[in-house]
């Protein structure tokens, strides 16, 4: 079974960001993806009414969220929604999250995470200053879930430079790791695929990295390079810029070869000590 990863360059408006998503998870479709990722903030970057937006699709008033489950139906796809803002499904009037859902290919969800690390950093770019914790509340649990192509585990975009989620998506069993990101241009081009192949050698997982990939408003510049990263470290796919997709079919008996050959999760060591954190797993 085949999987594609979305690369897109968002912009504020939602229902043209919608729109775009459509066509390329369509085409996704008709070349064999049973499943798909699309990107970070997919459906609107650059806006500063993201907590609006949430409340909105949380009351369910907005147009994100029965666009995602009708398209899912549509296409027949398996669909990781990159993220979007949502509140607790218990507090719709709370502040958002960034969120990034499963949904199966009839348009139930099947696992929602909560962006657990946020971009609270200063970069060296024309912005110069990001604090996701103005906008977005920290994500507190760590969700696998059972797909079609294999033991799916979901993170994004700064979560890739916290490797201990790693090792606990594949210690929870995650086959496939999802990374959804809107990755700067001077941090990408600095650390981006070198995280990717860390991130996928350490666990022996497929990474699924979609990301933005182009300018967006308030002269923001994403890094791209979305790409699909094998058990063994290997770029098997990678598109630098623009709109597109890419696709690949895991290979199961080679990443348990790999696996068999070189056992590293039986070989573990360290452990963390207890901390206070909360960071349950949700074993879907």
């Amino acid at each position: 079974m085949s999987l594609a990863v979305i690369q897109m360059v968002s912009q504020d408006d939602v229902l043209a960001n919608l729109a775009s998503a459509r066509r390329l998870l369509e085409q996704a479709a008709a070349a064999g993806a049973r499943l798909a990722v699309l990107p970070e903030n997919f459906a609107a970057m650059g806006r500063r009414d993201l907590a609006e937006i949430g409340r909105l699709e949380a009351i369910g008033q907005g147009p994100i969220l029965p666009w995602l489950k009708q398209t899912a139906r549509d296409l027949r796809l398996w669909i990781v929604a990159g993220t979007l803002p949502l509140p607790a499904d218990d507090q719709p009037q709370g502040k958002a999250y960034a969120c990034s859902l499963l949904v199966d290919d009839q348009g139930e969800r099947v696992a929602r995470y909560d962006k657990l690390h946020l971009f609270d950093v200063d970069v060296a770019d024309s912005r110069g200053r990001y604090r996701e914790s103005d906008d977005y509340a920290f994500g507190a649990r760590v969700v696998v879930a059972d797909t079609p192509v294999g033991r799916l585990g979901l993170s994004v975009c700064y979560d890739l430079r916290f490797p201990e989620l790693y090792s606990a998506l594949r210690m929870a069993g995650a086959e496939l790791i999802t990374a959804p990101a809107a990755f700067t241009a001077v941090t990408g081009a600095a650390h981006w695929q070198v995280l990717l192949r860390a991130r996928a050698i350490e666990t022996q997982c497929y990474v699924l990295a979609a990301g933005q990939g182009g300018f967006h408003p308030g002269g923001r510049e994403t890094f791209g390079h979305s790409a699909i990263i094998d058990p063994w470290g290997r770029v098997l796919a990678e598109q630098a810029s623009g709109e597109g997709f890419l696709l690949t079919t895991p290979d199961a008996a080679e990443q348990a070869a790999i696996r068999q050959r070189m056992p590293v999760l039986a070989h573990r060591r360290f452990f963390a000590p207890a901390d206070p954190g909360p960071a349950p797993t949700e074993m879907l």
